[in-house]
């Protein structure tokens, strides 16, 4: 645990305990206990107070044990000459810092202080405030979003759920430059994954960024702005808590359980943008106790081992040490590192191919007089080689053309193809490279007009006239491949990249290689005995069937269909 990590967030929580002291005693001096306060639109009250502690806020005088409480998590800063164990310290003054920022959010609206105003902010679509007092989101007395109603909760509840929506990022602070809070939100919308705005770095936010290139905000585009103050980010941390509340059952006050099911099952994490001051830092460890990691695009010390978290809990990655051609490649590799190191699993719902696609055309045969080319056969060679690579070395989504397309192929003519697909997650294993390189062909055979026989070098692949004429093309093998293995093995695949290759001699050296891969993995599964693993799995793939059937398979022994051998259940 790094000690300047935990000075600063102990700094940090001291501090904003000591502010909503305050606000607290002025407002019950101005306007007395029994001040009714709520967060509107949820029958939730104060929801990460009641989540973790069971107490239903409805009045001012509600707030006064929870800030005792809050107090009671503080600890002093750690001396400067001594080392000792900082986590749980740190952790208690993470929770003690969203205690202190929901009371002072309360204070706030009783005060008639929240949403936060925002000039010139219009949400769009159907995201709206019902507090006739709050502005009128008209675009000169504009406000930001304050916290998320039940409804939308619920909407976007079912989408996390399913996995349409794999989870969501807290956005606090500016980025360097508009064009990169706009790459930064453009990445995260792409995905499907919500952006949750707040904090400023000297006085400029993210919020006025976006705002300035002309970016639509709210809950219609995925990105809701909370305020332009780090305490804002409270507001998240609330969303977060209703979705356990709400999603699995949990009841107020059961708070381990609440963040448990945070740290399984809402994928999200920080993203700190700019200066990281005490309580950013403060506000980052309590969003540490639900496991979410944090990820800052400058200078910090990081916390890289797992446990709270389920990887790293802290990570720096300098915004201009940052491999990339400019800051727009850079935006998008920091996007992509923060999905690794959450394990947001991005679910491609739809396959951008210019031809239907579904298992209704597999095993769809193209005829010679309909083929507009082929690769493989008689006339060329075609082959496919899947293998694994580092996270740090591959880039997710891309697809590389290596030689001449399609369109310079004569009509029925025949080119040689490579199709190399890399892959890469924390829970890939060599041993699974060619059970997923055997799926190349159940994946391409979707697409309609497309006709693909065989495996490793001795692939025969066609595309008819059809579907050539429909614009379908080279790159689109790499679209079908990149969104199937996420769909199909996103539990063990983080990244995918593919590379197709038709130039001679690149195709010839890559052969090379890939005879030399095949060779190696028939001698590793050769070698297998039964009595060299520790288990064995069962397989019931013919119950459609055989209702009563179970198959052992053991490497020495397929299950009696011959579908899956050992290294396929594996």
């Amino acid at each position: 645990m790094s000690r300047y990590i935990a000075t600063r967030a102990i700094r940090g929580a001291n501090g904003i305990v000591h502010e909503a002291d305050l606000m607290l005693q002025r407002a019950l001096a101005e306007k007395g206990p029994e001040t009714p306060i709520a967060f509107p639109n949820t029958a939730y009250y104060l929801p990460f107070i009641l989540g973790m502690t069971g107490t239903e806020i409805t009045k001012l005088g509600d707030l006064t044990p929870i800030v005792e409480r809050a107090k009671g998590l503080l600890h002093p800063v750690p001396p400067d000459r001594r080392w000792t164990p900082y986590l749980g310290e740190t952790l208690d003054s993470g929770m003690a810092t969203l205690l202190a920022e929901e009371t002072i959010e309360a204070v706030r609206f009783a005060y008639g202080l929240q949403p936060e105003p925002v000039p010139g902010l219009q949400l769009a679509g159907g995201t709206a405030f019902t507090s006739p007092d709050a502005g009128s989101g008209n675009g000169k007395n504009g406000h930001a979003n304050g916290p998320i109603d039940d409804i939308q909760l619920r909407s976007w509840g079912i989408q996390l759920v399913d996995g349409r929506m794999p989870g969501f990022a807290a956005i606090v602070g500016c980025a360097k430059s508009n064009e990169v809070a706009v790459k930064i939100v453009r990445e995260l919308q792409r995905r499907n994954i919500l952006c949750f705005l707040s904090g400023n770095v000297n006085g400029r936010s993210i919020i006025h960024q976006l705002l300035e290139e002309g970016v639509e905000l709210g809950y219609d585009t995925y990105t809701v702005p909370f305020g332009t103050d780090t305490i804002s980010a409270i507001y998240a941390l609330g969303f977060a808590v209703r979705s356990a509340l709400t999603f699995g059952g949990m009841k107020g006050g059961q708070a381990r359980n609440i963040l448990l099911y945070n740290k399984n099952r809402v994928f999200a994490f920080v993203l700190a943008l700019g200066e990281v001051d005490d309580l950013k830092y403060a506000t980052a460890a309590g969003a540490i106790n639900f496991g979410f990691p944090v990820i800052a695009d400058t200078v910090i010390p990081e916390i890289l081992p797992t446990g709270v978290t389920t990887y790293e809990h802290v990570v720096s990655m300098p915004f201009n040490e940052i491999e990339g051609k400019d800051d727009l490649e850079r935006a998008e590799k920091i996007v992509q590192k923060c999905i690794e190191i959450r394990g947001v699993k991005v679910r491609v719902t739809e396959i951008p191919i210019p031809v239907p696609y579904g298992s209704a055309f597999e095993g769809e045969v193209v005829r010679k007089n309909d083929m507009r080319v082929e690769f493989g056969g008689k006339k060329s060679r075609a082959f496919e080689y899947l293998f694994m690579a580092g996270l740090d070395e591959i880039e997710d989504g891309k697809i590389e053309i290596v030689g001449d397309g399609i369109e310079k192929v004569e009509d029925q003519g025949a080119i040689d193809l490579a199709i190399l697909v890399r892959v890469a997650g924390r829970k890939m294993e060599k041993d699974f490279e060619p059970v997923l390189e055997r799926q190349v062909h159940y994946f391409v055979n979707g697409a309609s007009g497309i006709q693909h026989i065989g495996q490793r070098d001795i692939a025969w692949i066609r595309i008819s006239k059809a579907a050539a004429d429909k614009g379908f093309n080279l790159r689109h093998f790499g679209d079908i491949l990149h969104a199937r293995f996420h769909a199909d093995f996103g539990s063990i695949v983080d990244k995918v990249q593919v590379t197709i290759v038709t130039d001679p001699k690149l195709h010839g050296e890559w052969l090379e290689k890939a005879r030399q891969a095949y060779e190696e993995r028939n001698i590793r599964i050769g070698s297998m005995t039964d009595d060299s693993v520790d288990e064995f799995y069962s397989c019931t793939l013919c119950q459609s069937f055989a209702p009563n059937h179970v198959c052992i398979v053991s490497p020495e022994r397929l299950g009696l269909c011959g579908a899956y051998n050992w290294l396929d259940c594996k």
